[in-house]
């Protein structure tokens, strides 16, 4: 159940989680650390792969029904494709249930 606070364990069917790289990007790794880190901790992921444009994430996000969309962008374009790029192609209904959340993989420097 989205919203819920109960660990992934103790609901019926576990959050499912869409991991997406938009854009040029094609470093990936990052992501599929985080993918795996999400599955073993009880949730579904679905990944999307790389290069994806917006409006194929969106699609697949409202196809899967998941709870949550994840974004991860080296390129640091993550701030405007996160907050309004992404998000305004999801429809109306889904957008108050559906968060989605940005990251920017920092190696050492």
């Amino acid at each position: 159940m989205p919203g819920s606070s109960r660990p992934p364990s103790s609901r019926s069917r576990p959050l499912r989680i869409l991991i997406a790289k938009p854009g040029l990007d094609g470093h990936d790794r990052g992501a599929k650390i985080v993918a795996r880190a999400l599955r073993d901790a009880g949730f579904e992921v679905i990944f999307t792969g790389i290069r994806q444009r917006t409006g194929a994430i969106v699609a697949a996000a409202v196809q899967e029904d998941v709870a949550v969309v994840g974004l991860s962008i080296l390129s640091g374009a993550h701030v405007a494709l996160g907050s309004s790029g992404t998000c305004s192609g999801c429809p109306t209904s889904a957008r108050p249930r559906t968060p989605a959340t940005t990251w920017r993989s920092c190696g050492p420097r």
